[in-house]
């Protein structure tokens, strides 16, 4: 058996130092099992760019392998086409969205360089697994240049409907690109039926039922991979030293006090101003809970170089400072905006002391914060997660209070019911959604598509 290629716009790092997210633990976790290298963007912006001489760090069986991107890719390819392009329109955000035929080639342009700097490093039985958004024309570049090695593709994020993504200037190429591809994951049944969907309806492509579709003369193997969280792992950051710190500090500051926390980076896919009016309408809607319970919301930044990340970061701001004007009293704030992160550990701890999560997002592939707190929990006095119906976690985790995040007075109703939910119901709810985190964690996730893969080989 061949070892393991992973590809994605960020590596690493091998060692879990609490800061990595679980996606990186999983894949590290695959390359240990059966040896590999992860192969990626350095994450260093250089003149020679792509030209870069290649970084090694690792093991003989295990390594990292990087190279660095020059300004001009930066600015076409990642900050433009995938961040500019892609990111709205497969978040189902035509408004925003920008067509830019520079962005579009330079995309196209590093694709086919990151294929040239990877090629030397493939095997003959080496199976090749390409993550995300930035890469889909990467298979399709290693084809013409001979490689008949199984590569695989895993999606992070949405994909949209038919009328959605055929919005894209030259749609058809980057599908028919994507088509060769081997095995195709997504997170949900829902992208799935819209990948097939726009093959059928567009390709003339035939879905033959058990997985494979087949268009433009290829067949790819088409599946929902649902991704996981090292539930155990993270349930166990709960009771770190970092954990509890977090904890104790939170306590001296609640002084018995209720907390609902939120998590998310600041990006106009999260709905945290649409959360920020719905707690505001909780507020008014509920006036006895004012001074009872109050909201942190943690949004470390990105993407600033983008004008949409910087408008939304105005928008939070005015609104935290709306409504803390509305209702804040001498101790007493509704809402702590917090613009930094959290090591993992420390997370846990955040979210061990919240009685209620908003994991409310317009659109999401997945959603690992709602997994992740649900793992955090105690399971003697768990708290209560309220989940968009449209972030991919809804499709499996049903027991969560799920809510249009769209609907203010929705999402006010589900705070007040969590709220109040009595302790059996919690627990019941909590037992359930726990179970289904530990039967599809991350090892399962990535161990059931690199047996697709390896089916095909």
């Amino acid at each position: 058996m061949g070892r393991v290629i992973i590809v994605s716009n960020r590596v690493g790092p091998l060692k879990d130092t609490g800061k990595a997210g679980g996606l990186a633990v999983a894949l590290v976790d695959v390359l240990r099992e059966r040896g590999g290298t992860w192969f990626g963007w350095s994450g260093e912006i250089s003149e020679a760019g792509t030209f870069s001489e290649m970084k090694k760090e690792g093991s003989r069986s295990v390594e990292l392998a990087t190279i660095d991107i020059d300004p001009t890719d930066n600015a076409e390819f990642y900050a433009g086409y995938a961040n500019r392009t892609l990111w709205p329109v497969l978040h189902y955000r035509l408004d925003l969205a920008e067509f830019s035929p520079v962005f579009e080639a330079g995309y196209r342009r590093v694709n086919q360089r990151f294929a040239d700097r990877l090629r030397p490093l493939i095997g003959p039985d080496d199976r090749i697994w390409v993550h995300d958004y930035h890469f889909f024309h990467l298979a399709a570049e290693l084809r013409a240049m001979g490689v008949g090695n199984p590569i695989g593709f895993f999606l992070h994020i949405p994909f949209p409907p038919v009328d959605m993504i055929s919005a894209l200037p030259r749609h058809r190429d980057l599908v028919r690109a994507l088509m060769a591809y081997d095995v195709i994951g997504l997170q949900t049944d829902r992208d799935r039926r819209h990948l097939v969907d726009y093959l059928r309806e567009e390709a003339g492509g035939f879905d033959h039922g058990d997985g494979r579709v087949e268009a433009w003369g290829r067949t790819s193997r088409i599946h929902a991979f649902p991704i996981g969280i090292d539930t155990e792992g993270f349930h166990g950051f709960a009771e770190t030293p970092e954990a509890k710190r977090e904890r104790s500090r939170l306590e001296r500051h609640l002084t018995g006090r209720r907390q609902i926390v939120g998590v998310d980076r600041i990006d106009y896919s999260k709905g945290i101003p649409h959360r920020f009016r719905a707690l505001e309408r909780f507020f008014d809607d509920y006036p006895d809970e004012r001074g009872t319970v109050s909201l942190l919301q943690v949004a470390p930044p990105s993407r600033g170089e983008v004008d949409a990340y910087a408008d939304i970061r105005r928008e939070l701001e005015h609104l935290a400072g709306h409504i803390n004007g509305r209702f804040a009293d001498l101790d007493w704030t509704p809402i702590r905006f917090i613009t930094r992160g959290f090591p993992r550990r420390g997370l846990a701890g955040i979210y061990r002391s919240s009685r209620v999560a908003l994991v409310t997002p317009l659109r999401d592939g997945m959603n690992l914060v709602a997994k992740e707190y649900v793992a955090a929990q105690k399971h003697d006095d768990p708290g209560v997660l309220i989940l968009s119906r449209f972030a991919g976690a809804a499709e499996t985790m049903g027991e969560a209070l799920i809510v249009n995040p769209y609907a203010a007075d929705e999402v006010a109703a589900a705070i007040k019911a969590a709220l109040d939910m009595p302790l059996d119901e919690r627990r019941a709810r909590h037992f359930a959604l726990y179970r289904r985190l530990l039967e599809g964690d991350a090892k399962t996730w990535a161990n059931n598509f690199i047996s697709a893969l390896e089916a095909v080989a």
